[in-house]
């Protein structure tokens, strides 16, 4: 958690949220706490709750129980019979599809909140343009938002979020609308100037990479759950679900520590692995990753002095990523290994091929199942 200078306005404090809230069937059950100038970056798969969180936070959707508490100052609590609506929450809001008015200027968009607090016009219009210069943007002043590119509106959308001197900042898929050149470019900038805000930050997102670069925290919701939370390395290295696991790349296996020396572990979907040896006790719960790249793909019989890690498998399927081919292979256990394309095609892998697999006990991580 750290503590940073703010160049835009709003309140320093902690955000402290304990967030109970059905849509239909599905309940959001999630209690969090972000503190000042810390950037919470919030992921999972589709319907897990992170609009729904995001939304109660806004002030969109109330709580069915518990609370929502910014810098000491309650926005949400059914027990008190305490509701604040959206528009007098000190929130920044920026969405993937930027929201901006179409028949304002940027200098006018950014002014709106000023101006919807009851601000004379010349002084809103005087606050906002201190900000645009702040995030280099006060040459569009006199634009519409169709005379702005998709970085250029989402940069609005964000300077008009900090102008309104927010206590808090929450991003819906901020990038998400963005080409891949643009985005790179924007999220380097959202980076800087999410550093520079003082108040707590809620950004969602179904990019790993946003979360990794953006982030001091991660949160993972899952079924309207907390799965798991920590800092972007403790994620990326001991994801504790399947789905974070394939987020970041990895394969994520389950099992019983049977030989803590030698590193042994009993799969519970068939097979053993070896990790480096541990001091955990035998029979302990424990997850164990690997990365596909760390993985071999044989054909035939296994060199001399192969890996402790040998098993057999089928290939299930062949998918083309950026750089490289990723081989799908069922056995005990399942695999994901990386190859390269001159690879798949030396060794003409395809579905239902029988392959040979091995890696080392020191590519193998293992930790205490949660």
């Amino acid at each position: 958690m750290s503590a940073r200078a703010t160049t835009t306005g709003g309140t320093t404090g902690e955000l402290n949220a304990d967030v109970v809230v059905g849509r239909g069937t599905f309940e959001l059950r999630a209690r969090l706490r972000v503190g000042p100038g810390e950037v919470l970056a919030v992921i999972g798969p589709n319907g897990a709750g992170k609009t729904t969180l995001l939304r109660s936070l806004a002030g969109l959707l109330a709580l069915r129980e518990g609370h929502i508490e910014v810098g000491g100052t309650r926005w949400d609590d059914p027990a008190a019979g305490l509701f604040v609506p959206t528009t007098d929450r000190r929130v920044g809001l920026v969405f993937q599809d930027y929201r901006l008015f179409p028949h304002l200027s940027v200098l006018d968009n950014v002014a709106f909140a000023a101006r919807s607090r009851g601000a004379r016009r010349t002084v809103a219009r005087a606050a906002a343009a201190e900000v645009l210069a702040v995030v280099g943007l006060q040459a569009l002043a006199s634009r519409r938002p169709s005379q702005l590119s998709g970085g250029q509106a989402q940069r609005v959308a964000l300077a008009r979020a900090l102008a309104s001197g927010p206590a808090m900042m929450l991003l819906d898929e901020p990038l998400a609308a963005l080409d891949a050149r643009t985005r790179l470019e924007i999220r380097a900038e959202l980076r800087r100037r999410l550093a520079e805000f003082a108040g707590p930050s809620i950004v969602v997102t179904h990019d790993p990479l946003e979360a990794l670069v953006l982030a001091d925290r991660i949160l993972v919701l899952e079924d309207g759950r907390i799965a798991q939370t920590g800092t972007p390395s403790e994620v990326a290295r001991r994801p504790v679900t399947e789905y974070v696991a394939r987020l970041m790349g990895l394969n994520l296996y389950s099992g019983r520590l049977i030989a803590p020396a030698q590193g042994r572990i009993a799969l519970d979907g068939g097979g053993e692995l070896f990790a480096s040896p541990t001091d955990l006790p035998v029979d302990a719960r424990v997850l164990a990753v690997l990365a596909p790249t760390s993985i071999s793909l044989h054909l035939g019989e296994l060199p001399a002095g192969s890996p402790r890690n040998v098993w057999s498998g089928t290939v299930s399927g062949v998918e083309l990523l950026t750089d490289r081919v990723r081989v799908a292979v069922s056995g005990a256990p399942d695999a994901l290994v990386d190859v390269t394309a001159a690879a798949v095609a030396e060794l003409r892998l395809s579905p239902g091929q029988p392959v040979r697999l091995s890696a080392k006990a020191t590519e193998v991580t293992a930790y205490p199942a949660p």
